[in-house]
């Protein structure tokens, strides 16, 4: 089985326990790689130097016994600031890049009015986002939120993607689009296509799995087979925001990659001169 976890969700930001708890759940269920990732964007974002400050005590804790990592989860219209002050970013786009959610970076922040709207918050924001800028039509909305998705890299320079169809988090409940329609296929793979060929990796998020929230991963099925087509490379992290839920859906996340076409998996480890590297896992090895 995996033993790693690189996104995850403390009570620093929007989890459910502490940094220090999350380690001792990851030790007792034996990892040897835990990697924080906590918020950075326009309506989450934590106190750097706290968070700084406690998982250095654990990477020091915890030194022989589990690689800690310090990472950050930074938003594609968020500060890029802050991927010079963690050991890897996961580059995520929650929030498109409409009028009210440009300007939230860490000098201005305090200077909007207005409240970001993000494709995972609610049912209601998803529809108001779509009233609001694309005239109801959640297709145009869907080509607008993989544009910017296409700009992550270049943006942050991030180490992997973060639930990279994160859009249809509510599509199970609002049926707003169609998941194998063109029109929504289209722009997603054209923004997958371009970030393939930057190099970066996506992850395999378990995050709504493990939740109960859908019955496929980020990126679904569909979109997972083309990424490996495409040559992609991977990632399977739980998305965890409690700490029972660090290895939550692994295993489905290893039949479905290698149904998908896909031989390895990715982790992150600290390497002999301390910084952070990729290293590929075969995946028939964690079943």
């Amino acid at each position: 089985m995996l033993r790693a976890n690189f996104h995850t969700h403390t009570t620093l930001c929007d989890g459910e326990d502490t940094p220090e708890a999350v380690a001792g759940e990851a030790m007792r269920k034996g990892f040897t790689h835990l990697g924080f990732s906590g918020h950075m964007d326009p309506d989450i974002h934590m106190d750097m130097d706290e968070y700084t400050r406690r998982i250095s005590a654990l990477q020091k804790q915890y030194q022989g016994k589990m690689d800690i990592l310090m990472g950050i989860e930074l938003d594609t219209m968020y500060d890029p600031e802050y991927a010079e002050r963690a050991e890897y970013v996961i580059g995520s786009t929650h929030f498109p890049d409409v009028e009210c959610n440009r300007g939230f970076d860490h000098a201005g922040e305090k200077k909007r009015t207005d409240r970001p709207l993000s494709v995972d918050a609610s049912p209601e924001d998803m529809q108001l986002l779509a009233d609001t800028y694309f005239g109801g039509d959640f297709y145009r909305l869907a080509k607008s939120y993989y544009e910017t998705e296409a700009q992550v890299y270049d943006r942050l320079h991030c180490t992997f993607i973060g639930h990279f169809d994160l859009i249809v988090r509510f599509n199970d409940q609002m049926h707003f689009l169609d998941e194998s329609d063109p029109r929504y296929t289209g722009p997603a793979l054209e923004a997958m296509e371009y970030l393939v060929g930057e190099g970066v990796p996506f992850e395999i998020n378990c995050g709504a799995v493990n939740r109960g929230r859908r019955k496929e991963f980020y990126p679904n099925n569909e979109l997972l087979r083309h990424l490996g087509e495409m040559g992609g490379r991977i990632l399977i992290n739980s998305d965890a925001h409690r700490k029972e839920l660090l290895d939550g859906a692994f295993g489905q996340a290893v039949t479905a990659a290698i149904a998908c076409g896909f031989t390895h998996t990715g982790i992150l480890e600290h390497g002999r001169d301390g910084e952070v590297r990729l290293r590929e896992l075969p995946l028939d090895t964690l079943l």
